[in-house]
């Protein structure tokens, strides 16, 4: 059962259990990863597969990555905190209002 996606590419959200945030670049309308990193979550916190699953620009106060998380598992981030992650210019633009644009991206 797929359902519309929550949250949106430049919306910056946060882990529902874990420390970490970033903005959203990507998103699957439902599982799209390996086998291999789904049963790599314990399984009581495995999440549903027929969910969105959201790419994040991630950074925690030690480093930044991309991270894979489920809608579940996400929750909006009203902070108000800038985000440092190095590939945000690659991905984005800010806008004067602080808002992450998709950039225009050429195709090769």
């Amino acid at each position: 059962m797929q359902r519309d996606a929550r949250f949106h590419i430049g919306q910056i959200v946060k882990h529902r259990i874990f420390p970490f945030r970033g903005v959203i670049f990507d998103v699957d309308p439902v599982f799209d990863n390996t086998e291999e990193w789904y049963e790599s979550i314990p399984e009581g916190m495995r999440p549903h597969r027929d969910q969105p699953f959201y790419h994040l620009l991630a950074e925690n106060d030690e480093t930044e990555y991309v991270a894979y998380v489920s809608e579940q598992n996400l929750l909006e981030d009203d902070s108000g905190l800038p985000l440092r992650h190095p590939q945000i210019a690659e991905f984005f633009d800010v806008g004067a209002d602080g808002h992450f644009r998709p950039r225009d991206i050429p195709m090769n």
